[in-house]
């Protein structure tokens, strides 16, 4: 049941356990009109967050929110996809191999990210963005909804725009898109749903962010050139989220556009203002050796080592 995303198949299970009240269909009248009685749509409501609590929540995974836009009488209103570019290189590890596919414990570091998306049952399917002629995607151990799709260029944002319109044609016109770094395995369930509930009800989307603590300094020539304030200033990290459609039209011109770092970049250049979503500062992007010691020590802190 954690690779549900629909109500019927959950429904039919949760009948045959204890404690869940069943309730008949009505039926349709001669006419082949609805009776005014929707006492079934609200047991599937009942019986689909009962289930994500006794079961999907026993397995660390998290349940869909009281009132969330994204539900109602138990279906799902809108398409969630993850996307994941996975086309770097990642030279600064000074490693045999893309960072992608170091190993982190028993998994890789793309293994883990994957698996943090998949962790809110919302998220129907993640597309992991590799280079073309990459092989060694194909030969991991990702989950059936998982799907890889060789079309990565050479920069972040012409992969997600690839990417992007490579899935396209399996969304929804409403669909919208969580993008995830390949090399951040320490998402929390809880700061991946706290986007969803709060990105997904705003139309300029969102992303999951960190307020700036340090001072910050500007240099110039191995110097300080300037303190700069730093009051209003967050630190963006991922998954970023917004309706694929508007994420196509800010990236489509990303080749010769300049500036655009990540996904929010392009929105923003839209006129449009993302919500910032607080996350937790444990959520790393592993770009440095000691950077994977670190996110192993952060994994045994949560118990998913």
């Amino acid at each position: 049941y954690r690779e549900a995303a629909r109500l019927p198949a959950l429904l039919r299970h949760l009948r045959q356990q204890p404690g869940v009240a069943r309730t008949n269909r009505p039926r349709r009248s001669r006419t082949g009109s609805r009776p005014q009685d929707r006492a079934c749509e609200s047991d599937a409501a009942r019986a689909f967050e009962h289930l994500h609590a006794g079961i999907i929540g026993s397995a660390g995974r998290r349940a869909p929110c009281a009132g969330s836009p994204w539900l109602l009488n138990g279906h799902l209103l809108k398409q969630i996809f993850g996307l994941v570019p996975a086309g770097g290189n990642g030279t600064r590890m000074g490693a045999d191999r893309p960072k992608q596919y170091l190993p982190l414990g028993r998994r890789t570091l793309l293994e883990r990210s994957v698996a943090c998306l998949l962790a809110d049952v919302r998220v129907t399917r993640v597309f992991v963005i590799v280079a073309p002629g990459d092989t060694q995607a194909a030969h991991l151990p990702l989950p059936p909804r998982c799907e890889i799709l060789p079309v990565g260029g050479a920069t972040r944002a012409l992969s997600v725009r690839a990417g992007l319109l490579a899935a396209l044609p399996q969304m929804d016109a409403d669909a919208w898109v969580l993008v995830h770094d390949a090399a951040r395995p320490c998402l929390r369930a809880s700061d991946l749903g706290a986007l969803i509930d709060q990105g997904g009800i705003d139309e300029h989307g969102g992303l999951l962010a960190v307020p700036v603590s340090d001072t910050v300094k500007r240099g110039a020539d191995g110097r300080v050139a300037q303190t700069v304030e730093r009051a209003g200033l967050w630190r963006a990290l991922t998954p970023q989220f917004f309706r694929a459609a508007t994420l196509a039209r800010a990236l489509q011109d990303c080749e010769t556009a300049p500036g655009i770092t990540d996904e929010s970049s392009a929105i923003e250049r839209l006129g449009l203002q993302p919500r910032l979503v607080a996350g937790d500062p444990g959520n790393i992007k592993v770009t440095e050796p000691a950077d994977l010691a670190l996110a192993e020590s952060l994994l045994r802190s949560e118990g998913l080592w």
